[in-house]
């Protein structure tokens, strides 16, 4: 580091909700000092406290039904001292709060106003803090968008947010936040939601601008894979209270709590298979009384308990590869019009999926990874006429079904299921949880009365690790891994032959992403199923499947055996996809601290 200058001291920060059926203490006296030139990482699941964290020291909390309770927060301002932001006014904060102490936070959609284009929002964040013209603002915000390496940095200036990718719509965060050079930068889940690419890339992005800036970094996320990218020093949270702290090469060699533990351990890990993934209560369990009973286990020795030796993976092939293929796609195209004449005549498409060939056999998990936009999620709503194709054929058993007409094809239909990637979403809000598993089985005939589909429903939610009594409840009672085993339960209503998972665990907390995979593989084992698999998590990917498909532009880049893939990728796309992966491990770490430490002494 260029300067151990203190630019944050958090002491003893005690943060409440009070609602009217419960009080919640969401942040429980917890300490932690950031200096100059430091990255601190903040990791927990969600409910941990990191995002509650943020938002109180940017005095953000909203009040009621949230409010500071105790402890300080000491900012070291450049210009006018120590000052304790829990005392300071709301004009004092405003003034403090994107010119000293700038946020980026987790969903920019939500973040960027959608009705002012994206030029406008940073010129706005620059002629609040800064005294310059509007002209001088928007040179200023087009030096930025070519910084965060926008294409097209001055068509970017004129374009509302939903013309922006995931990614695009970063950047621009990053260059609002950037804006009038704070020296903390707050980052709240800032990559959770993007490809591993573009997730390297703004981490890149925030490092060069710590270095240009020397300034402090706190990043939040529930990833300690991500962390060990860019953090000096690790906070690991757990319901509400600060459980470890330290040098992130500490934390990751020799760490002492139960819940750090675990959280090393859940993310699916590269350089070995395992059976299924270690999870939380593979190292804790908690009493009647609510207290923490650790069971002592190192992480390596979770690990090696669930290994699968290459001999044992070799016969599970050797016997997978035999059966029957229960799926056939064949020269499948689905284009979209990009450009149409005045007339109407299409001049240009988009080529989502673009003559793609490939089986999948009989109790086969088929991944299917690659960047946003390559093509994955269409191809599989092609595979099961979501959406129409235009060239091409899919056989499921045999039986050609993408020219069967709906009627014909309808009694098919419950045999392929799909599992979406936001449980939010795909969960209608007004219906209870029993009534979201029970209509399907109507509709297809399951069941021999009201009672037994009510059984049924009873049995799945039991089989998904929920209770019966949410058989009554509506989805926004639930968390979001809650919600995707409720989807999951849905999918299996039917008693279905083949499942399509598009993206059903990104969003999802490492640890209850982790619980998730490992009830998906238990009931594949259990009901017989065969899966496509798709995400933009390589490595979630690699731990699912058998066999991998690396699609790019709406084409197969390659496919082979998932671990061969991973060991000895043929493509430049597909080698570019495995080293944005956050590694995680001591060798990566120690060589990202000395580059980072190289940078700063170069500088």
């Amino acid at each position: 580091m260029q300067s151990k200058d203190i630019l944050l001291e958090v002491k003893n920060l005690i943060t409440d909700f009070e609602t009217e059926d419960e009080h919640i203490r969401a942040v429980n006296e917890i300490s932690f000092t950031l200096h100059r030139g430091e990255t601190i990482g903040i990791v927990g699941e969600s409910g941990s406290g990191k995002s509650v964290t943020a938002l109180s020291i940017m005095q953000l909390i909203p009040n009621p039904p949230g409010k500071i309770s105790g402890g300080q927060i000491i900012y070291h301002s450049a210009d006018h001292g120590p000052i304790d932001l829990t005392k300071v006014s709301g004009k004092e904060m405003r003034g403090l709060r994107g010119k000293e102490i700038a946020m980026i936070f987790q969903e920019p959609m939500t973040s960027l106003n959608p009705v002012i284009k994206c030029g406008d929002q940073v010129i706005e964040a620059i002629l609040i803090h800064q005294k310059i013209s509007r002209r001088a603002a928007r040179l200023r915000t087009l030096d930025l968008f070519n910084q965060v390496q926008l294409p097209n940095p001055d068509l970017m200036l004129d374009r509302y947010p939903h013309q922006l990718s995931g990614g695009q719509k970063q950047r621009v965060m990053i260059a609002m936040a950037m804006s009038c050079n704070p020296g903390i930068l707050i980052a709240d889940e800032p990559t959770t939601a993007l490809d591993v690419t573009v997730q390297k890339t703004i981490i890149d992005l925030m490092l060069k601008f710590q270095r240009e800036y020397n300034m402090g970094i706190m990043f939040i996320t529930h990833d300690l894979g991500v962390i060990a990218e860019l953090a000096d020093n690790v906070v690991v949270m757990y319901k509400g209270k600060i459980v470890e702290q330290g040098p992130v090469l500490e934390i990751f060699s020799n760490p002492k709590h139960p819940y750090t533990k675990s959280l090393l351990a859940c993310r699916p890990p590269l350089d070995i298979r395992l059976k299924h993934l270690p999870v939380v209560s593979d190292f804790m369990k908690v009493d009647e009384n609510g207290s923490m009973i650790e069971i002592p286990k190192t992480v390596l020795e979770a690990l090696s308990s669930v290994t699968i030796t290459k001999e044992e993976r070799e016969k599970t092939h050797l016997e997978l590869y035999a059966r029957d293929k229960i799926l056939e796609i064949k020269n499948l195209k689905t284009w979209f019009p990009a450009r149409k004449t005045f007339l109407g005549k299409i001049t240009e498409y988009v080529k989502a999926v673009d003559d793609v060939t490939f089986d999948v056999y009989e109790g086969e998990t088929l991944g299917l990874v690659g960047e946003s936009g390559c093509g994955k999620t269409t191809l599989g709503r092609s595979i099961l006429k979501l959406v129409e194709s235009n060239e091409g054929e899919v056989f499921f058993r045999r039986q050609e079904i993408i020219r069967m007409k709906e009627k014909e094809f309808r009694p098919l239909r419950r045999h392929l299921q799909i599992i979406f990637q936001d449980p939010y979403s795909s969960l209608n809000p007004r219906i209870k949880v029993g009534e979201a598993l029970v209509e399907p089985m109507k509709f297809h005939g399951i069941g021999t009365s009201n009672n037994d589909r009510r059984e049924r429903v009873y049995d799945l939610l039991r089989k998904v690790g929920m209770e019966e009594k949410v058989y009554g409840r509506y989805p926004h009672e639930f968390s979001g891994g809650q919600r995707q085993r409720i989807c999951i339960a849905r999918a299996l209503a039917v008693n279905p032959q083949f499942i399509i998972c598009d993206e059903s665990v990104s969003a999802l907390d490492v640890s209850v992403q982790a619980q998730v995979l490992n009830l998906l593989n238990d009931l594949k084992k259990e009901f017989k199923f065969t899966y496509i698999f798709i995400s933009h998590d390589l490595s979630v990917v690699k731990f699912m499947s058998d066999r991998m498909i690396v699609m790019n532009s709406g084409k197969i880049e390659e496919i082979d055996n998932a671990d061969k893939i991973y060991n000895h990728p043929q493509s430049d796309y597909t080698k570019n996809l495995i080293n944005a992966i956050p590694k995680g491990q001591l060798i990566d770490i120690k060589a990202s601290i000395d580059k980072k430490n190289s940078m700063m002494v170069n500088q």
